[in-house]
């Protein structure tokens, strides 16, 4: 009678010896793996209608990719928004920035240059093509 009360119940039909366990993480580890390197869309819309009338419908569109694979594809809005990373430039500042906003910046600065020389009527406020009442 030295052996336990436990190890003379049959085992449970649900239960799983250790070495299968094993094998069924390292299954979903690998799983997880493919569907990350390969990336899996879920997608799926879901309509409300009252009476042929359409009320509400919302796109459901879901991605699970990692990093590297979604920048594969093109996709890395978590690198330009400021409240995801602390690289990605805020609304207003400009500091640098792209070529296309560095461009945008010194438009503006010659916009304003000029709209304060047609503002203060200087010598020069004529210069930059006709304007009305001037011939």
């Amino acid at each position: 009678m030295s052996e336990t009360f436990a190890g003379r119940l049959p085992a449970s039909p649900h239960t799983t010896p250790p070495s299968s366990r094993q094998g069924t993480s390292a299954n979903l580890a690998d799983i997880l793996e493919r569907v990350l390197d390969k990336g899996v869309v879920i997608a799926g819309d879901i309509q409300i209608n009252l009476l042929d009338i359409e009320l509400l419908t919302i796109k459901l569109r879901l991605l699970v990719a990692s990093v590297d694979k979604a920048k594969e594809m093109g996709i890395d809005w978590w690198e330009h928004d400021p409240s995801l990373s602390s690289r990605a430039r805020a609304p207003g500042r400009v500091d640098g920035g792209t070529a296309r906003e560095r461009h945008l910046s010194d438009e503006n600065e010659l916009l304003r240059a000029e709209l304060a020389r047609l503002r203060a009527g200087g010598p020069e406020a004529g210069t930059g093509g006709a304007t009305e009442g001037t011939q």
